[in-house]
């Protein structure tokens, strides 16, 4: 028995050890397809997702360039690019509205606090704001970034994607970190994006360094900077100030400067109206809700009027007009041989030869009446062009005289188009400002000494010192919130005075006039001083602005 039942008890136990088998062979298989699947799928998913930024071209559209650019650097979660927020108009609530929202179902009511919620959780994640051209997603005017850091990773990235767009005018960075290390990588993205880049804007990113003057370096192409709020001190005033003009270089692009919310004292302030004397491309200059006291405040009044010049000023424009009189006595002799026909005479024109050379073919033929100014020029000698009050009155005939040439010409009917051209170029060679916007940017650099440089302007000498007639390029100056006393004011009053005398004097000729717009406003002054007031009673007719709003409500009140 006990065999027998062994024997059928047997034969249950068999299949189990053919069972075992079965399943360890399954089990098997599935530990072999699981260790096939992240070796054959997953490593080649993650091979793709790291491609180089390099070999991905850009489309010019930002919001998809640089979501696939930080894509392949290997951001996870960056910032999204989306249009700038316009401030709505404001909001009139009407009965209709008020008897909907008395009807509303409370759970709109939730829903709407939600949403509200949701959107201001939405309202602080990083984004890049951007504006466009008439909504084309191509054509990004300003870009805005402000309240996260830009590290120098994503500037890599700018500088793969911002360059495609060429209609790309500004740049705003507000509180992103900025460092000097990142400064320096943002100085090299400038260059490579499009060149109707002319605005930047890095407000809230205080450097140790205070290597702000970097952006505005001689081959900077900057137009209009802004650096509030970057805790800027007297030191980092002396590198603005350096940046604007020195003896042997300025400053050409820049036409706006706002130093707004710093910590400029008296001393930087001199500094800055030091950049200011020989500066004549700066029009817009902020100091506002700085430290500036009196002494600042004199120091910036006494550049915008008759200034004396420096012993180191004054030899250095005795060497320039050395150095002018002795290129165009070497030009004299080398154009005298050419041109002894009329023939020679017109193609020379045409090819927009030296003023001084047209005026010694001129004299040849005996055709036109040559100016008193050149002849002068021609004669003087080399003690005569050492003495300022000559070579300085000698140069307005000489701006002068191509009128005189292009009006007789014009009378004759002899080829006035070509003839007007080099008389303007060569015209604005002594120092005309008003007319630098003519030439194209290759012939001001060409001529850049001699275009702009104040030392050539004419000068004035009182008890044996040179006085210049001081920086009237400056249009708007903003010292708001500062310290100044009536102290500065009497200053600011002594400024204003002369350049409404310069002006009238000027009223027929064109070229720059001074201030037209001066704040003085919260200062340390009573707003019924009689200084101040009498500037605000000088500058009201001056101010573009209020005279434009006086016309348009004379146009209303006699229509």
């Amino acid at each position: 028995m006990s065999s027998e039942q062994s024997a059928p008890g047997a034969s249950p136990r068999a299949p189990r050890p053919g069972t075992q088998k079965s399943s360890g062979a399954v089990t098997k298989k599935g530990e072999r397809a699981a260790k096939e699947k992240p070796a054959t799928v997953l490593p080649l998913l993650g091979e793709e997702e790291p491609k180089s930024p390099e070999e991905y071209q850009c489309s010019g559209v930002l919001e998809t360039d640089f979501a696939e650019l930080c894509t392949r650097c290997g951001y996870t979660d960056f910032p999204k690019v989306v249009n700038r927020p316009r401030p709505h108009p404001p909001f009139v609530p009407s009965a209709s509205l008020s008897e909907k929202a008395t009807l509303d179902d409370p759970r709109l009511s939730g829903s709407c606090s939600l949403n509200s919620l949701e959107s201001k959780y939405v309202f602080f994640r990083p984004t890049i704001q951007v504006e466009l051209e008439q909504e084309d997603s191509k054509s990004v005017k300003e870009i805005y970034i402000r309240g996260w850091k830009v590290e120098e990773r994503i500037l890599g990235i700018f500088s793969k994607c911002l360059p495609p767009l060429t209609q790309l005018q500004a740049i705003n960075f507000w509180k992103v970190g900025l460092t000097d290390k990142t400064l320096t990588t943002f100085m090299e993205l400038l260059p490579l994006c499009s060149s109707t880049l002319r605005k930047v804007s890095l407000e809230g990113n205080p450097l140790p360094e205070q290597s702000y003057h970097k952006l505005m370096a001689l081959d900077s192409t900057i137009a209009h900077l802004s650096l509030r709020n970057n805790n800027i001190d007297d030191r980092g005033a002396k590198l603005l100030g350096q940046a604007l003009s020195t003896l042997h270089s300025c400053n050409r692009t820049l036409v706006s400067l706002n130093l707004g919310f710093n910590h400029i004292g008296d001393e930087g302030a001199g500094y800055i109206a030091d950049g200011l004397r020989l500066n004549r491309s700066l029009l817009w200059l902020s100091l506002a809700h700085n430290r500036i006291q009196d002494k600042g405040a004199l120091k910036l009044a006494e550049v915008l009027r008759p200034f004396e010049l420096t012993h180191t000023e004054v030899v250095e424009r005795r060497r320039l007009l050395l150095e002018k009189g002795t290129q165009e006595r070497s030009q004299s002799p080398s154009s005298s041989r050419h041109g002894d026909s009329k023939m020679d005479r017109e193609k020379s024109q045409m090819v927009g030869i030296s003023n001084s050379a047209l005026v010694d073919k001129t004299d040849k033929a005996q055709t036109m009446k040559t100016p008193k100014g050149l002849g002068k020029k021609k004669e003087k000698s080399w003690e005569l062009a050492k003495k300022e009050e000559k070579s300085g009155s000698g140069q307005s005939p000489t701006q002068g005289t191509p009128k005189k040439e292009d009006a007789t010409k014009a009378g004759k009917g002899k080829v006035t188009i070509p003839e007007q051209k080099p008389s303007r170029v060569k015209g604005i060679k002594i120092g005309s400002r008003e007319k630098r916007s003519i030439l194209p940017e290759s012939e001001l650099v060409v001529e850049a000494t001699e275009v702009i440089n104040p030392l050539l302007e004419p000068v004035e000498h009182r008890d044996g010192k040179v006085f210049m007639p001081g920086n009237k390029v400056l249009l708007h100056l903003n010292l708001l919130r500062n310290c100044i006393t009536e102290v500065g004011l009497e200053g600011f009053l002594t400024t204003v005075q002369y350049q409404m005398q310069f002006s009238k004097a000027k009223s027929v000729s064109k070229g720059p006039v001074g201030l037209l717009w001066l704040s003085l406003a919260k200062n340390c002054f009573a707003p019924q001083c009689p200084a101040y007031a009498i500037i605000q009673e000088l500058m009201l007719p001056r101010d573009p602005i209020k005279a434009k709003l006086r016309e348009d409500e004379a146009m209303a009140f006699f229509p």
